[in-house]
C-alpha cells in the first residue's frame, strides 16, 4: 500500500497541513487563553495588550524554543511497530487525529470552557489507533496515566496557590499598614516568581533551543535570575509615589497596582513555556505525517522539522488567540471566582511551580488543569462561597468529555479518509 504514499504523498502533506494549522489555532483559542485569563481577569492588562504579549512570547515560545526535531507521536502513546506494514494507517490517522482534536477545541472555546489540548490530541490518536488498527497498539497505562493526573495536578496547584495567597493576606492585606509591609515582601514574592519563572523557562523552553543545562546550572541559574529580579522589584517598588497615610482602602489598591505589575511578568513567562511546549500538540502529528510521506513510509520515533512547519504553528497559535480567545479568558478570569492582581498572582505563580514539579517528576500534565485548579484554589482561600460552582462543574464535565470526544471524531474522520485514498 507504500504506493498510496506515492502517489497521493502531496495531497496528504497539504491536508495534514490545513488540519495542522485548525489544531494549532484551537491550542491559541483555547490554551493561551488560560495562560492570559488572570492577567485580564484580574484587570492587571486589558484584552488588548494580552492579546499582543501573548502574540510575541508564544510565538517566540513556539519558533525558537519549539525544537528542530519532534516526537512524532506524543507520549509514547502508541506503539509503531504495529504500522510498519502499512505506514498509510499512521498517515490517515495522524490526520483524522488532527482534525478531530483541531475541531473539539474549537467548540470547547466557543462555549468558553477551558480544555486540554493535550488531552485533546491523545484521546484523537487513541481513539484511531485503537479502532482502526487494534487496541493492542494502544499504551493503555500511558492513557491511565493522563486520567490520575486529572485529579493530581488540579489538586496540588490548587494546594500551592491557597498558600501563597494566604501568606499574601497574612503578611499584607490584614495588617495595620498594608502598603509598608507590601514594600517589605513584595520583593520576596518577586524573587520567588522569577526563581519559578526561569526554572519553568529554562527546563520547558531552552532545551529545544539547544541550550542544555544540568539541574544544578538550572537551579544554580534561576536562582541569580531570583535574586536579581527581588533587589529590581525592591528599588522598583521604593520608586513607586504611594502615600502610606491614606486610609486601608486606598493602600489596597496601591498594593494591587503592584502586583499587577507582577501579572505581567508572570504572563509574558507563561506564554514563552506554553508556546515552545504545547506547539508539539500540532506539529507533532504533522512532521510525522510528512516524515512518513517523504520517506516513502519508513516511521521514525522522532522526526527531524520541514522549514515550514513551526512557522505553521507559531502563526495558527497566535491567530487562534487573537481572533477566538476572548471566551476562554472571560471563564479563567472571571467567572470562576472574583480576581484581583494578588489573587491572580498568586494562581499564575502556583501554576508555574506545579508546571516546574511535573517536568521533574515526569507527570504528564495539562497547563489548562494546573491554571483551573489554581484559581480554585485562591477562590477557596476565601471561602466556599467565593467560587461560582456551576461554572467549576461546566469545567470538569468538559475535561472528562475530551478524550472520548477526540477518540469519537477520529475513529469517524480515520475511516472518512482510509475510505477516500484506498
Amino acid at each position: 500500500m507504500v504506493d498510496v504514499l506515492v502517489t497521493n504523498g502531496p495531497w496528504l502533506i497539504g491536508i495534514a497541513a490545513v488540519f495542522g494549522f485548525l489544531m494549532a489555532w484551537g491550542i491559541g483559542a483555547n490554551d493561551v487563553a488560560n495562560a492570559m485569563g488572570t492577567s485580564v481577569g484580574s484587570n492587571a492588562i486589558t484584552i488588548k495588550q494580552a492579546i499582543i504579549i501573548a502574540m510575541i512570547f508564544e510565538f517566540a515560545g513556539a519558533y525558537l524554543a519549539g525544537g528542530e526535531v519532534t516526537s512524532t507521536i506524543r507520549k509514547g502513546i502508541i506503539d509503531s511497530a504495529y504500522f510498519i506494514d502499512s505506514p498509510e494507517l499512521l498517515v490517515y490517522g495522524m490526520i483524522s487525529a488532527l482534525l478531530a482534536a483541531g475541531i473539539w477545541l474549537i467548540v470547547a472555546s466557543a462555549l468558553g470552557w477551558p480544555v486540554s489540548t493535550t488531552h485533546s490530541i491523545v484521546g484523537a490518536i487513541v481513539g484511531f489507533a485503537a479502532v482502526g488498527v487494534g487496541t493492542d497498539a494502544v499504551a493503555w497505562g500511558k492513557v491511565g496515566g493522563i486520567v490520575g493526573s486529572w485529579i493530581v495536578t488540579p489538586a496540588i496547584s490548587g494546594f500551592i496557590a491557597f498558600m501563597i495567597f494566604q501568606s499574601v493576606q497574612k503578611l499584607i492585606f490584614n495588617t495595620d499598614n498594608p502598603l509598608e509591609n507590601a514594600k517589605r515582601y513584595v520583593p520576596f514574592y518577586m524573587a520567588l516568581a522569577g526563581f519559578m519563572m526561569s526554572l519553568v523557562t529554562i527546563t520547558k523552553g531552552l532545551k529545544h533551543v539547544g541550550l542544555h543545562f544540568s539541574t544544578a546550572e538550572a537551579y544554580g541559574l534561576a536562582t541569580l535570575i531570583a535574586v536579581t529580579v527581588g533587589f529590581g522589584g525592591m528599588l522598583a517598588i521604593k520608586r513607586l509615589k504611594m502615600d502610606t497615610s491614606a486610609d486601608r482602602q486606598t493602600q489596597f489598591g496601591n498594593v494591587e497596582k503592584v502586583f499587577a505589575i507582577l501579572m505581567v511578568v508572570t504572563a509574558c513567562c507563561m506564554a514563552f513555556a506554553h508556546g515552545s511546549n504545547d506547539v508539539a500538540n500540532a506539529i507533532g502529528p504533522l512532521a510525522a505525517v510528512v516524515s512518513v510521506v517523504e520517506s516513502g513510509g519508513q516511521i521514525n520515533s522522532t522526526a527531524a522539522l520541514v522549514w515550514w512547519i513551526l512557522p505553521l504553528g507559531a502563526i495558527g497559535i497566535v491567530m487562534g488567540l487573537a481572533i477566538f480567545g476572548q471566551r476562554v479568558m472571560q471563564t479563567i478570569g472571571k467567572n470562576i471566582t472574583h480576581l484581583t492582581p494578588s489573587r491572580g498572582f498568586a494562581a499564575e505563580l502556583a501554576a508555574a511551580s506545579t508546571v516546574v514539579i511535573a517536568s521533574g517528576t515526569g507527570l504528564p500534565i495539562s497547563t489548562t488543569q494546573t491554571l483551573v485548579g489554581a484559581v480554585l484554589g485562591v477562590g477557596m482561600a476565601r471561602g466556599i462561597a467565593a467560587i461560582n460552582i456551576g461554572v467549576v462543574r461546566n469545567i470538569v464535565v468538559s475535561w472528562v468529555v475530551t478524550l472520548p470526544a477526540g477518540a469519537g471524531l477520529s475513529i469517524m474522520f480515520f475511516f472518512m479518509i482510509k475510505g477516500i485514498f484506498n
